[in-house]
């Protein structure tokens, strides 16, 4: 029964209500700007979930999935992989300035497989020097990542504008790709296979993270690599597994987003998927599945949002206000459930941080650092 009243505390007060009060804040929000609030959210459900805005939504899912499982890998294990954007832009570069030429010159299947180990390997070059300080020297991996975004956003701009760069434009793009050699359309419809790649692969990832040792053992390390030393893990691979598996899946939703659906990547670009979605990877509470129909929802934001807002007269910046109210109402009922009695507590759900984040002992810090020895002995 206690169970069960957590359960539905975890999706009604956790999930749910910032999801809720969000829409009803950013509703005034619009009327105060002259707008219809119920018009746009009717506006946004139909023109993101009928005839040709469904496809548009289920595409954007890809990569937005992706990015998620990205960020769940990282953030289950405690680590802060922040750099997520340096991770697609680099990775959107490189895949977009070689794909015309690789798929002239090789068959489509084996061009398609050198441009995803391309993309996974400049994911996890961007995610090792962050893996590595962070696993021998214990340096914190949100500045690292954070430094490493912005060299990889610094050289993706570099390489668009130079050797990428399409001659026959003035605007600094690369070429773009032939319609024959993006990823194929599912059958009778306008949605790319990327979609279900990406479904497949979020549910994979939930089977290891779940039902499989490699996923107690990530676990272990977020709750305390002090624990996960003293129970056999080698801390040290171990953080450098997840960082550059996490990088990997990031640079992977480039590769789906710029074959499936653009064809070529502009400098100075951003679609900032990572800051947008970081919100629904907490409520799913770190979950690949629960994320797929949070990531869905915003799917369908972004997709009739864009009309919506045009219809209404108001600007498009209105829909990341509404991720930014998503997430100030998280912070909001996680302040007040930290202030509550047992009782209460337990009817407000499970916290969004797992046991350990913010609370690491310097013994858990000193046991990072004696992690490969201790490791080694129990291996």
């Amino acid at each position: 029964m206690r169970k069960s009243v957590g359960r539905v505390s975890d999706v009604l007060v956790r999930t749910v209500a910032p999801i809720v009060l969000a829409l009803v804040a950013g509703g005034l929000l619009i009327a105060l700007l002259g707008a219809d609030p119920f018009m746009f959210y009717a506006n946004v459900w139909q023109l993101g979930t009928q005839g040709a805005g469904l496809q548009q939504s289920l595409t954007a899912m890809a990569p937005l999935l992706l990015v998620a499982l990205g960020l769940i890998i990282a953030f289950r294990a405690q680590l802060w992989n922040l750099g997520y954007g340096g991770s697609y832009l680099l990775s959107a570069a490189v895949v977009a300035g070689l794909a015309p030429d690789l798929f002239a010159r090789l068959p489509y299947v084996i061009a398609l497989l050198a441009l995803v180990l391309l993309a996974i390997l400049t994911g996890a070059l961007l995610g090792i020097v962050p893996a590595l300080l962070k696993a021998y020297k214990g340096t914190n991996e949100v500045i690292t990542s954070l430094m490493m975004s912005f060299i990889a956003i610094s050289v993706a701009n570099l390489l668009i504008r130079g050797v990428f760069k399409d001659p026959s434009v003035s605007v600094p793009q690369t070429k773009v790709l032939d319609l024959g050699n993006m990823l194929p359309f599912i059958s009778g419809t306008q949605i790319h296979i990327g979609v279900l790649v990406s479904l497949v692969i979020m549910c994979i990832s939930h089977y290891v993270l779940t039902k499989t040792s490699l996923g107690l053992k990530i676990d272990m390390l977020g709750a305390s690599p002090r624990a996960a030393a003293h129970a056999g893990v080698n801390v040290r691979r171990l953080i450098v597994l997840v960082f550059v598996c996490s990088s990997a899946m990031i640079a992977l939703a480039a590769l789906v987003d710029m074959l499936g659906l653009w064809g070529y990547s502009r400098a100075e670009w951003n679609p900032g998927y990572g800051d947008k979605i970081l919100p629904f990877v907490f409520l799913a509470r770190l979950s690949p599945l629960a994320a797929i129909p949070l990531v869905g929802l915003y799917s369908v934001l972004a997709t009739g949002g864009v009309i919506a807002a045009q219809r209404a007269g108001i600007s498009v910046d209105v829909l990341s206000v509404l991720v930014a109210l998503v997430l100030f109402f998280m912070v909001a009922i996680e302040f007040l459930a930290s202030r509550a009695t047992p009782k209460t507590k337990q009817l407000m759900g499970r916290s969004y941080l797992r046991r350990g984040l913010f609370g690491r002992t310097q013994a858990d810090r000193a046991d990072v650092r004696r992690a490969d020895a201790k490791g080694a002995q129990h291996e």
